[in-house]
């Protein structure tokens, strides 16, 4: 069966969940995987990889699996009023649950891809400025963030790089002002899905480990003025959306 894994690392799962191998507990070797359930070797070894890249266990060489403490996942505020207010949202939450925030940036012109186009509303090749963000919460990794801009939008102004020059640093809706256009509102879409090498590197994680993706866009009115993936590790953080009612 193609996914026999999924069923055994479903399983291994739940008794981890449920007490029966508590954190330091070692958890069924490859062979005792093979034996339990009656399954092959390549279907014990893709069962613990799964564990692993969920940061339910880790991998010793030559000693087996071990379950790792539950860890407690940061929380990343989705709230307009957060950004209406200035500053930065996510140096906010950090600070309010009492990790130091800090985070470096890059930003380069690009062309932009065929997906990137068709969400900023603009010609696949058309030029675009792309900023790669990585935050960190007591200097542990905590998300990762790609950016890009029109640059037939923002080339040539005050804010044509995002971190740099005297409106760097700004959130999109304040820089997006400086040039006249009034952000009215924003889209976010969540999605889940494995790490890519680029990812797993920033964040520090396993490449293929599970990772939750927002990919945000801003607009003014319908005209779309940046757009942009954000990566959080599934096992550190959650987004947390604050909505108003009426």
């Amino acid at each position: 069966m193609a996914y026999l894994y999924i069923q055994v690392a479903d399983d291994l799962r739940q008794r981890i969940q449920s007490g029966e191998f508590p954190p330091g507990a070692q958890i069924p070797t490859r062979e005792q995987i093979n034996k339990q359930y009656k399954v092959s070797a390549a279907v014990a070894i893709k069962a613990l990889s799964v564990l692993v890249a969920e940061g339910l266990v880790e991998s010793r060489p030559g000693a087996g699996a071990y379950v790792l403490p539950p860890r407690q996942r940061l929380q990343l505020s989705r709230a307009w009023h957060r950004e209406v207010r200035g500053g930065s949202p996510f140096a906010g939450d950090m600070e309010t649950q009492g990790k130091t925030p800090r985070w470096r940036a890059h930003s380069r012109s690009d062309a932009a891809t065929a997906e990137v186009a068709r969400r900023l509303g603009i010609a696949e090749g058309d030029p675009v400025m792309r900023t790669v963000y990585v935050y960190t919460a007591d200097d542990e990794p905590v998300q990762r963030a790609v950016s890009w801009e029109p640059y037939g939008l923002t080339g040539g102004t005050p804010i044509a790089f995002p971190e740099d020059g005297p409106h760097g640093g700004r959130e999109v809706r304040d820089r997006m002002a400086v040039i006249g256009i009034t952000v009215t509102h924003r889209r976010e879409a969540l999605s889940s899905r494995g790490a890519t090498v680029e990812e797993a590197r920033d964040l520090g994680i396993a490449t293929g480990a599970v990772v939750t993706v927002l990919r945000r866009t801003h607009l003014a009115d319908d005209r779309p003025v940046e757009t942009a993936d954000i990566v959080a590790a599934g096992d550190r953080a959650e987004f947390v959306y604050v909505l108003p009612i009426g």
